[in-house]
């Protein structure tokens, strides 16, 4: 595990230890939670997108924030998301449903009923989550997002989503995974408070980081090298020649492509989708 950087410090970690113990006997949200600096951005930027493009902006939900914050923390430690399952899936060690999420076995209540499992918030929540192989830097999610159709279509209630009205939503960020649920109803727990440190980032302002990104168009997410080198053989005989493993915290994925060049990843993502639907561009 690398040492945290920048706005991703000792307390997060502490924080997803926190969220995996007795923390979620309860359904009421913790006094204790709070919404860390990247976290406000996130949101922040969000509502920038909308505001843009002629929306509302979201208040933020204590519940759906603490849901999201759950959802990374089990995506950090447990990894649900392996094989065919993919970043919505929840593992089976927590006090939760199981979901493995995937185009082929289809299972919205699983992922759409985590709210109610874990908080008061009695309705539906939607879920659009990211991952990033470094540490995950807020403005590289924003502009992953601001170039997929499918992610924009969410943030703005448009497209499959256009029957949606999102009346609030939650945010949860830890070193490499951001999560933003979205819920049609107001959340009457209210909004979560700013952590001290939080508030003080937030009037000093946060520092972008400078990162170099390499995007790779990932195939699938697999629980040995021996399962991986299975299907990357698969793979290279359907004539893909520039297909390889990427490893990393826990993971063992297969990609097709790999460039610098976000928008050739994303061409090569939207000339494939119909076949291999469960394509998605990992940022490292």
């Amino acid at each position: 595990m690398t040492k945290s950087k920048g706005w991703i410090t000792g307390a997060w970690l502490l924080a997803a230890i926190i969220l995996s113990g007795p923390l979620f006997a309860q359904k009421k949200v913790p006094s204790s939670f709070c919404l860390h600096p990247a976290e406000k951005q996130l949101a922040d930027s969000i509502n920038r997108i909308r505001v843009r493009n002629g929306k509302k902006a979201l208040p933020l939900s204590v519940s759906l924030s603490y849901v999201a914050r759950a959802h990374v923390a089990d995506l950090f430690y447990h990894h649900p998301d392996t094989s065919i399952c993919n970043l919505s899936s929840w593992s089976d060690k927590g006090p939760w449903k199981a979901v493995c999420y995937n185009p082929y076995v289809v299972n919205h209540d699983g992922m759409w009923k985590k709210p109610q499992e874990l908080t008061n918030y009695p309705y539906r929540g939607y879920e659009m989550v990211a991952y990033s192989q470094d540490n995950l830097v807020v403005d590289s999610v924003l502009s992953l997002w601001e170039d997929s159709p499918e992610a924009m279509a969410m943030i703005l209630a448009r497209g499959v989503w256009k029957k949606k009205s999102w009346a609030c939503m939650g945010v949860g960020i830890n070193k490499h995974y951001a999560s933003v649920w979205y819920g049609q109803r107001p959340d009457r727990a209210g909004r979560p408070k700013m952590c001290r440190s939080a508030a003080k980032a937030t009037k000093k302002g946060i520092k972008k980081q400078p990162t170099e990104n390499i995007f790779y168009l990932i195939y699938g997410s697999y629980p040995s090298l021996n399962s991986a080198n299975k299907a990357l053989g698969q793979v290279r005989a359907r004539g893909f020649r520039h297909t390889g493993i990427i490893h990393g915290h826990g993971h063992i994925r297969v990609y097709l492509y790999h460039s610098t060049d976000f928008q050739k990843i994303k061409n090569e993502r939207q000339r494939w989708k119909k076949k291999f639907p469960q394509l998605w561009i990992l940022q490292k």
